[in-house]
């Protein structure tokens, strides 16, 4: 069996898969605002809580906010701030009694759509989040493309593309800097455009129910979020030239997207046809958690169940 864990910035979501991703149980849980130690707890209560209902025990992979520093082992780059220079990947191995893989929630999201979702067979997968952050990942012949710096497809952090002159410098972000694509074109990022146009504070979901209403203040905003994000994603196709892209998080639901979004990107495209797809994700919410769970092999979690129980007989 393995377990995958998909630590957002509101929910904890955990599954556990068996043999060639068969779903075998699911859980969640909202995540502890603010509070490294209790979040540690409540992946750890997961994990054991689906060994219980399934009574087996399995790898464990984990998709964050954020990466893992090479230079430290700690978290790096995560806007859920609690998790920066924590050292996680230890502390979840401790708490669970194993080694434990984490990779970036991106990259396990990306990863889950080209074995098996909506990039299967594709050669070339650029998987992006767009809910509460904005970050991206890179599937190449079905492995992760993972540099020296563990920045790979962090795209939410270079500034949006072809700004106008009301766009600049750009709303602040958390790492820094101004004008971040993630503070355009995440659920937050959204909302704030809208709350600067019209001063009224309404999250990104409303905005949405409004435009479909026929609300024009919310049609407009929503007609700005479009063009920005057309705009970030030919800047990812000038670069990658990818087969497919693949939208998950909050936002990927807006089902207008897929049509308006394509129908724009090619006016930023430094080509005369443009080929690349953009698809909603197949897997849904069990993205992020499929991804990490295929961190381990099939057979490399198999052989830790057996070292693992090996180890609890050898205790009792």
């Amino acid at each position: 069996m393995r377990i995958g864990v998909d630590l957002g910035g509101t929910k904890i979501e955990a599954a556990a898969l068996g043999a060639g991703g068969t779903l075998l149980a699911r859980r969640r849980t909202a995540t502890p605002q603010g509070d490294y130690v209790a979040t540690v707890r409540a992946v750890a209560a997961l994990v054991h809580g689906l060994e219980q209902e399934t009574g087996l025990a399995g790898s464990v992979g984990i998709g964050t906010p954020g990466a893992l520093s090479p230079a430290t082992g700690r978290i790096k780059n995560s806007n859920s701030t609690c998790l920066i220079a924590q050292p996680l990947r230890e502390d979840l191995s401790q708490v669970l009694g194993r080694p434990v893989r984490l990779a970036n929630d991106a990259d396990c999201f990306a990863l889950s759509e080209a074995v098996d979702g909506a990039g299967e067979g594709c050669s070339t997968l650029f998987g992006v989040i767009v809910g509460t952050g904005t970050g991206g990942g890179i599937v190449i012949h079905g492995r992760l493309l993972q540099g020296p710096n563990a920045i790979a497809g962090e795209w939410g952090h270079n500034p949006l593309p072809w700004p106008q002159p009301d766009e600049l410098p750009g709303p602040p972000c958390y790492c820094g800097q101004r004008g971040c694509l993630e503070t355009w074109i995440s659920g937050p990022g959204l909302a704030g455009d809208f709350f600067r146009v019209t001063g009224e504070p309404i999250p990104a979901e409303a905005i949405v129910c409004r435009a479909e209403q026929g609300d024009a203040a919310a049609e407009s905003a929503l007609q700005r979020y479009e063009t920005r994000l057309a705009r970030g994603l030919a800047s990812v196709i000038n670069l990658l030239d990818p087969e497919i892209i693949v939208l998950g998080g909050g936002l990927s639901n807006i089902p207008r997207l897929y049509d308006n979004v394509p129908r724009l990107w090619g006016r930023w495209i430094f080509s005369d046809t443009v080929a690349t797809r953009l698809a909603p994700h197949r897997h849904g919410d069990s993205s992020g958690v499929r991804g990490a769970a295929w961190l381990w092999s099939e057979e490399e979690a198999e052989a830790m169940a057996k070292e693992m129980t090996r180890e609890g007989d050898s205790c009792a």
